[in-house]
């Protein structure tokens, strides 16, 4: 365990994040099976009058749009990926919550991985969500490497071996 107040707050705040979005990847993986068999685009429309959110609305209508095309060969291939993101991220932020060293560099590997397809994305459509996405993951990396040397060099902070 770390000694150093800040790193294990730092660290806290970044696995609830991770553990947060291991939960919501989850529920999409179960929400794409419950629609399996099923007309997607017409199970959207009626969600979207139901919280009542503007059908004509042009987001909305983009998304009916994509949502159209998925059959139940998609929705089993989304599904089984977000699960497996899901746990990937769900193991980073259990690590992270009982300050594994692993998790760190887990957390580094995986999270520095989508950088180019975030970049890629921003050169292709530049949005302030992405834009800031890209800025937090970039934040999480260095965090974590700050951390990885801070911890590295200091043997106060170091974990030891049983």
């Amino acid at each position: 365990m770390f000694s150093h107040p800040s790193a294990s707050r730092g660290l806290l705040v970044i696995a609830a994040f991770k553990l947060s979005k291991a939960l919501l990847l989850l529920t999409v993986a179960i929400g794409a099976l419950n629609l399996l068999h099923k007309d997607v685009a017409a199970d959207l429309a009626r969600w979207a009058d139901l919280v009542r959110i503007d059908p004509g609305n042009v987001f909305i209508q983009h998304l009916l749009e994509r949502a159209s095309v998925l059959d139940d060969h998609h929705l089993k291939q989304l599904s089984a990926l977000t699960f497996f993101y899901a746990s990937l991220t769900f193991t980073e932020g259990l690590g992270l919550a009982l300050r594994k060293r692993w998790a760190e560099f887990f957390s580094i590997i995986l999270t520095t991985s989508f950088i180019p397809l975030e970049l890629w994305q921003i050169h292709h459509r530049a949005t302030l969500p992405k834009i800031i996405l890209l800025l937090i993951n970039m934040a999480v990396v260095a965090y974590l490497a700050f951390e990885l040397q801070r911890t590295r060099s200091d043997p106060r902070t170091s974990v030891k071996s049983p």
